[in-house]
């Protein structure tokens, strides 16, 4: 395996940003697929405009990617970070968020924001 080399400011950043544990459960969330933020606030039991500056946060990092479909936004890791072995590492070494979209799926709450 290659060993990747990290700006030591660029791993600092994306450290910072994991260190909080609503973003690393974002992190987490997403890092199987993509999530609307209306998932997030179901799932970390928040305000959308508590969740939306998180995800703002790791947007400004690039560490997630957005794309919006009509008015709603969904979210993903940006596997193509400079950080991404960093956030991969890290996200291996925290419990898996899928149970919790599955929840959020067998309550009906899971396609909410569906088109």
């Amino acid at each position: 395996m290659e060993k990747t080399i990290i700006e030591l400011d660029n791993a600092t950043q994306t450290l910072k940003l994991l260190g909080d544990k609503t973003r690393l459960t974002i992190m987490g969330l997403v890092k199987d697929g993509e999530c609307c933020v209306c998932e997030f606030v179901e799932v970390l039991q928040m305000s959308q405009p508590s969740v939306s500056q998180h995800l703002r946060k790791l947007r400004d990092a690039d560490l997630v990617k957005e794309q919006r479909r009509g008015q709603w936004i969904f979210y993903s890791l940006n596997t193509s970070h400079s950080t991404y072995p960093i956030i991969q590492q890290v996200l291996e070494q925290i419990p898996d968020q899928k149970e919790k979209l599955c929840a959020l799926e067998d309550a009906g709450l899971r396609i909410q924001c569906d088109l």
